[in-house]
């Protein structure tokens, strides 16, 4: 996911979106997008869009009121994978953590990533098993390595 719609902007269907790229504003590089509410997605087009202080607004193709916008408020923001640009070695899109083992370096199984949360110093790792851990995401310091194909993301942690 890219980000969500937050709010109404103005009266002319403009809509606040909160922005998961970074910089906020790369959620703009896409002119088409899929909204999804409840599992339910659809394809939509940008129309305009630009920054604004610390948000991101946008105007869907539409949706041209306030009262018409309004129905997008919680909505979800995602483009189909194919149109993301490849990662880099040691890069990883959130959406692929998500429901990866932790294995620690003593071969415990710490539990699965349910998501992971932007802190500023760091990403982290919230993994879920029999008890709810949090864990940076800093690799070749805690990280030590993540392997996609077999699921798995190997941790130098110490838990208790």
């Amino acid at each position: 996911m890219l980000g969500r719609i937050s709010g109404l902007f103005g009266v002319r269907g403009w809509v606040k979106v909160f922005s998961y790229t970074e910089p906020r504003e790369a959620v703009l590089e896409y002119s088409s997008w899929l909204l999804g509410h409840e599992g339910d997605w659809r394809s939509a087009r940008v129309a305009e869009g630009q920054r604004h202080g610390k948000t991101v607004i946008v105007r869907i193709d539409g949706f041209e009121d306030r009262d018409q916008a309004a129905t997008l408020i919680g909505t979800e923001i995602g483009v189909p994978r194919e149109v993301l640009p490849e990662t880099e070695d040691g890069q990883y899109y959130w959406s692929d953590l998500e429901g990866l083992r932790v294995v620690s370096l003593d071969g415990a199984e710490l539990g699965r990533v349910a998501y992971l949360l932007e802190t500023g110093a760091n990403d982290v790792m919230v993994i879920e098993g029999e008890s709810e851990r949090l864990i940076p995401f800093v690799m070749n310091k805690v990280v030590t390595s993540v392997d996609l194909a077999a699921g798995v993301i190997n941790v130098d942690w110490e838990w208790d």
